[in-house]
């Protein structure tokens, strides 16, 4: 049998003339300028921000001429994720968390503005006036000079809007942006090839009445294009249940099922046309007054014109614009079968806006055609329905998919919907743009949360870009990693220190490598001293703090003048002896300093004493040229002396190694240790360590468990909680009745509240992960999943049994962590 279908050449049916100043210029003298759209990403926005959105996108569209056309474009295409394992020096957890994403797919979204100027012929043509059915098209000249100026103008202020709004970015794309280059597609070539990928050669399009095909993609295209298909309300935003809970709402923009939500490819389009207002309104009226009189002839007409009037009332008492709008979502797929299910999936999504699901199969060629980026003019004008622009506006998508940080500093997390993997930067672009003044961080979960898990990728991936890494833990928690970066380094680094009675951490507070005291060192050494003489619920008096401080700088003047090794030893004898005749010559009263209680009190710690170790060490811990050290002193962490001495020296050494390192990105964190220091003495020292680490390039992060702790402890508040203006927390079920507290201590806003209860509620069951929410100086937050390759589970793990079986393995593989590790995934893997 002869194929009867008509053919013809693209070419002479192209609707679109030139590309010239960045717009494009349709031979129906149509003119389109196109731009790029940045959306704020999915659940981040609060119902106060999509107002914000919806106003600017009214107030940018008031500013246009009569006969624009606003179409806004959003793709969504399927993708698969693209490992970064060519850089030689990827080291073994880094490779094997890229190989575990390799060919992750995901759903990513592009969106594009553009906005026609026609005329009002134009705007009123019907599908059979499309240039597809035209023979020949013929170009036309643009007459109107002065028109196309007016419009340009409109379209700079209508930028200066939407940009202004801090919500939404546009970029306007250039000439190669959209007719492409030799090396990368324009617009215009993937629209005609519904691809993105570069070098997609064009192929056959089929516009045929039963179906459209663009090469083997078959298209699926339900529209809105009726009132009788919409729902009796709409609104700016929508509540998401999945991440909803009675305390908190999730929320999304009114159309985000046709967006995000819809997990295949499609294009969603969205056209607003603005006609005259004033010529719609004197149709209506026409139209209002005919219906009036065939009234009793039909109670449809009488209904009609109830209606009409409505419509007219509504327009007049508030001075709103008539438009026309039309909104679709073309479905596409190679596969048949998929295609059905694509047809079901958009109905269905569709049908959870409370719209009428219209599978459109007789215009579909038209609708194609006309959502060419700059074809606008083009569209059928009964394809449209009468409505005001903030309605119309409910209908745009407004959010899209994660996004990674430009920054070349960060972590890698994964975006909570897709898991495919993030790049983000916590510390320095959010720093260098003003969001957040410090780079501390808080991090709250309860026990089985996931927290030494999201801390281990996080420390990991720190010392990897280079940074000094010094971890104080109670638990273990650090172990695997820290052996691991041993075996690695052959000793340089992962440094492990236990708190034993046969080898306990010493030290010695007035020792320095250049002999140089300055005011950080002073008041660490008084902080310290203060520490062991004062009990929690006594604090010094004013003239107990003067005597010390003079007790210190007369030592230090000492050391300076003399030879020989100083230590507390010295300072306790000097204090016996030397400064004993200051204070009476000065006449100071015991009631003022009793110096015969500070000796006594100080005693333990001097020679001879219980804890004559601690304070008088003759080796110094060479700890500078380590990047990563882990002190583990859960034995003491109950032992009501030593444990606060031992993190006061701790964070000594990690004070002199911010000081010295110079440029050098440093981090210290602090698990449950800091409740020891945390203390009434302690809140200075504390304070001091938060606000002082910012200035060397550092960053101090405290990790609890304890929400008890931290809504009882106002000195937690004040040192900690105010200075880190990062906030992590991990999954908060658990203290759902006490979360307003939480909520108060931490100063998080209803948004953030409604991220942070999501958290983990609408898990992917086929991925293992547990999410987490980043929240940075109160305005940018997110919720992230943290999912890692099995190589860096068996790394991270605080489950003893298989900490147990990687530490037996490794013990018979001569220490070698990495080799235990992928001797146990491949055993794994073959199992399964």
């Amino acid at each position: 049998m002869r194929n009867k279908s008509k053919a013809t050449t693209l070419e002479s049916k192209f609707p679109l003339l030139a590309v010239e100043n960045n717009c494009i210029i349709s031979k129906d003298a149509d003119i389109t300028a196109c731009f790029r759209v940045e959306l704020p990403e999915l659940f981040t926005v609060a119902s106060a921000e999509y107002e914000a959105i919806h106003s600017a996108w009214h107030k940018a569209i008031k500013t246009l001429p009569d006969y624009t056309v606003i179409h806004k474009q959003d793709w969504y295409i399927k993708e698969t994720y693209a490992p970064d394992i060519a850089p030689d020096d990827l080291s073994f957890l880094a490779k094997s968390y890229q190989q575990h994403f390799n060919e992750r797919p995901f759903l990513n979204h592009y969106c594009y503005l553009f906005l026609t100027k026609t005329t009002k012929e134009r705007m009123r043509m019907q599908s059979n006036f499309s240039s597809l059915c035209k023979g020949v098209l013929i170009p036309k000249e643009i007459r109107d000079k002065e028109t196309i100026h007016r419009f340009m103008e409109a379209v700079t202020q209508f930028e200066r809007i939407v940009n202004d709004s801090g919500f939404v970015k546009l970029e306007r794309l250039s000439e190669e942006d959209i007719v492409g280059t030799d090396d990368k597609q324009g617009i215009l070539e993937q629209y005609l090839t519904l691809s993105r990928e570069a070098g997609t050669p064009m192929q056959d399009i089929g516009l045929g009445a039963e179906e459209v095909r663009i090469g083997n993609k078959r298209l699926c295209l339900h529209t809105l294009s009726d009132t009788d298909d919409l729902p009796g309300t709409v609104s700016v935003n929508t509540r998401y249940e999945k991440l909803s809970t009675d305390r908190s709402d999730c929320l999304l923009s009114f159309a985000a099922p046709v967006g995000l939500l819809l997990s295949c490819n499609h294009i969603y389009n969205q056209y607003l046309f603005l006609d005259n207002s004033e010529d719609n309104l004197r149709k209506f009226e026409k139209s209002a007054r005919n219906m009036h009189s065939l009234a009793r002839y039909s109670r449809a007409n009488q209904i009609n014109k109830e209606w009409i009037e409505r419509y007219l009332n509504e327009a007049h008492s508030f001075g709103l614009s008539s438009i026309r709008a039309h909104f679709n979502v073309m479905a596409w797929s190679e596969d048949p079968t998929e295609l059905k299910q694509l047809k079901n999936d958009t109905g269905s999504a569709l049908a959870l806006m409370e719209c009428k699901p219209r599978h459109n199969t007789t215009d579909v060629a038209t609708f194609y055609w006309a959502g060419m980026p700059g074809n606008a003019g083009d569209f059928p004008s009964e394809e449209s329905f009468y409505t005001f622009i903030e309605p119309a506006l409910c209908f745009f998508t407004e959010e899209t998919n994660y996004q990674s940080s430009p920054s070349p500093f960060g972590i890698k997390m994964a975006d909570r919907l897709t898991g495919k993997p993030i790049h983000l930067d916590i510390s320095d672009l959010p720093m260098k743009r003003g969001i957040i003044t410090n780079r501390n961080k808080f991090i709250l979960g309860p026990s089985g949360s996931g927290k030494s898990f999201f801390t281990n990728h996080m420390v990991r991936q720190y010392y990897e870009q280079g940074a000094h890494v010094l971890l104080v833990d109670t638990g273990n928690s650090y172990q695997g990693l820290c052996e691991l970066i041993k075996g690695k380094t052959k000793g340089e680094d992962g440094v492990y220190f236990t708190y034993t009675e046969d080898n306990p951490i010493a030290f010695n507070p007035f020792y320095t490598d250049d002999g140089v005291f300055d005011i950080e060192k002073r008041e660490s050494i008084k902080t310290l001293i203060l520490t062991l003489w004062k009990r929690d619920d006594e604090p010094p008096t004013r003239s107990e703090e003067v005597a010390l401080s003079n007790a210190v700088n007369g030592y230090i003047e000492r050391i300076k003048q003399e030879d020989g090794l100083p230590s507390f030893n010295g300072f306790y004898e000097y204090v016996k002896v030397d400064y004993r005749k200051v204070l009476e010559e000065k006449q100071v009263r015991e009631k003022d300093f009793d110096i015969a209680n500070f000796l006594n009190v100080l005693e333990p710690y001097y020679k001879g004493g219980e804890y004559d170790y601690l304070l008088n060490s003759h080796k110094q811990l060479d700890l500078l040229s380590k990047r990563f050290i882990v002190f583990e002193i859960d034995a003491i962490k109950d032992h009501k002396i030593l444990f606060p001495i031992v993190t006061i020296i701790i964070m000594e050494v990690f004070i002199n190694k911010m000081r010295r390192l110079k440029g050098v990105r440093k981090l210290i964190l602090i698990e449950e240790a800091w409740k020891a220091i945390a203390k009434e003495g302690m809140a200075e020292y504390i304070k001091y360590l938060f606000k002082t680490v910012r200035k060397f390039f550092g960053e101090a992060i405290v990790v609890t468990q304890e929400v008890d702790d931290i809504i009882q402890s106002p000195i937690v508040k004040e040192s900690i909680i105010n200075n880190s203006d990062c906030k992590i927390l991990l999954d908060q079920r658990k203290y759902m009745n006490k979360f307003d507290d939480i909520q108060a201590m931490l100063g998080l806003t209803e948004k953030e509240k409604a991220q942070v209860l999501s958290i983990n509620m609408n898990n992917d069951p086929r991925r293992l992960y547990k999410e987490v929410w980043i929240g940075l100086g109160g305005t940018h937050s997110a919720v992230y999943a943290t999912e890692v390759s099995l190589e860096e589970y068996l790394a991270y793990t605080t489950e003893e049994t298989e900490k147990l079986e990687v530490m037996r393995l490794a013990g018979e593989l001569d220490g070698n962590v990495e080799q235990a590790i992928k001797r146990i995934v491949l055993q794994r893997k073959e199992k399964k």
